[in-house]
């Protein structure tokens, strides 16, 4: 690690402190892309249900990195960095379809579904003009390989080779949260993205902090989707994840006729002018109508009431990423329900009834912080000692997350090179 670049004062080893410093500097965001998403984590990079016939691809992205995930002919599943072997040119401009090839433009390389060069042109030179050796290897010049997992039908790759098997990787309550949602065949219903000017971090604290929820977010409190006094379920792996859901009872449609709603931001006298939003009818024998499961260091799976979807967090600098949505629903999900879930799509992504607070929110503390970066975030909701499992309304998994954050960077509370 290089001593010519400035330390960062860690302040605390409890995650209680975060120096802003984190959010904002250029050198951090280039050594988060080494020690965390090519280091030895799982990088969620798209749904089997996007590439369900063999030689489906979809483009997708490990941090900064471009990558192209793959099914090959033989149904298995590959993922190699979008970067041409030759000269370094972009190969797959689309952001997904069907192909038995992926040539980069420039110079007309070609490559198969594995990332394997295939094509050369003019390999063996033109009217004795240019070509290569006699020793030159198709072999030796494929794109860049990652290691390709998938778990239910959700698919992670990683560039490192110590990265241990996912089930290892993700303990419970984790892998019981995915296998909650992905318990029947998915099928894609569709995608929105949007870019957001703040640091990634800021968004993956987001999704761990329930403090915010019933606060920040007016139609959550008004319409009783998510409320501060609703019995709450979840847990954490006490590192890399965290889940948490909140129930309402018997009935969820019926959660906004509820009066009781202890500190929660209600606006009064509000209505829907197309009350149709709310109906739909449970997926889950639970009760459970919002469950938000974040995975270190990019992935967000959600079911808000009959909303499901996948988050991918996508880092483009300190104060640049993008958000990429992907809804789902099941297979044999009847018309009515699809046009349930087509509905209430419009709670979250860009726009969302709910979710656009969050980005106002990121971005308001990302424009703020800029120029203070050795001032700190304060972090002691619900306590420094309260239970991961069990602090359903409080800040400990925000610190959890930035206690493993700090391992991931080798940080320390006396400061590190960065």
């Amino acid at each position: 690690m290089s001593r010519e670049t400035p330390l960062i004062a860690w302040p605390s080893h409890d995650g209680s402190r975060v120096p802003f410093d984190v959010f904002t500097r250029a050198d951090v965001f280039a050594r988060e892309q080494e020690a965390i998403f090519r280091g030895p984590v799982w990088n969620y990079v798209a749904l089997e249900a996007e590439l369900p016939q063999p030689g489906d691809f979809k483009t997708s992205f490990v941090g900064d990195t471009p990558i192209v995930v793959s099914r090959a002919e033989d149904g298995s599943l590959h993922a190699f960095v979008n970067r041409c072997a030759h000269r370094g040119a972009t190969v797959q401009r689309q952001p997904s379809g069907n192909t038995r090839q992926h040539r980069c433009v420039y110079h007309q390389w070609c490559y198969n579904a594995r990332g394997e060069l295939t094509g050369v042109p003019y390999r063996r030179n033109v009217g004795g003009m240019g070509g290569y050796a006699v020793d030159f290897d198709v072999k030796d010049h494929g794109l860049t390989k990652l290691r390709v997992t998938s778990h239910k039908g959700v698919i992670f790759a990683t560039f490192h080779p110590g990265t241990p098997d996912l089930e290892a990787y993700l303990d419970e309550p984790l892998l019981a949260a995915i296998d909650r949602l992905f318990s029947r065949p998915v099928r894609v219903l569709g995608h929105m993205r949007q870019r957001v000017r703040g640091n990634w971090k800021l968004y993956a604290e987001n999704t761990r902090d329930p403090y915010h929820a019933a606060l920040l977010h007016g139609f959550h409190a008004t319409f009783g989707t998510y409320r501060t006094n609703q019995k709450r379920t979840g847990g954490s792996d006490r590192a890399r994840a965290h889940t948490t859901g909140s129930t309402y009872g018997d009935d969820w449609r019926t959660a906004h006729q509820s009066g009781d709603v202890g500190q929660d931001k209600v606006v009064e006298n509000y209505s829907l002018a197309d009350p149709s939003l709310m109906e739909g009818r449970p997926d889950f024998n639970d009760g459970v109508t919002v469950q938000i499961t974040s995975i270190f260091p990019c992935l967000v799976v959600q079911q808000i009431m009959n909303t499901l979807a996948t988050r991918h967090i996508r880092p483009k600098a300190a104060d640049d990423f993008e958000l990429y949505w992907t809804y789902f629903g099941y297979v044999d999900d009847d018309e009515q329900m699809t046009a349930a879930r087509l509905k209430q799509a419009n709670l979250v992504g860009p726009a969302g009834l709910i979710s656009m607070e969050d980005s106002e929110a990121i971005e308001l503390i990302q424009r703020a912080i800029v120029r203070d970066g050795q001032e700190n975030a304060f972090l002691e909701f619900g306590g420094l000692n309260a239970d991961l499992d069990k602090d359903r309304q409080g800040e400990a998994s925000v610190r959890a997350f930035w206690r493993y954050y700090a391992r991931m960077m080798e940080l320390s509370s006396t400061g590190v090179d960065a």
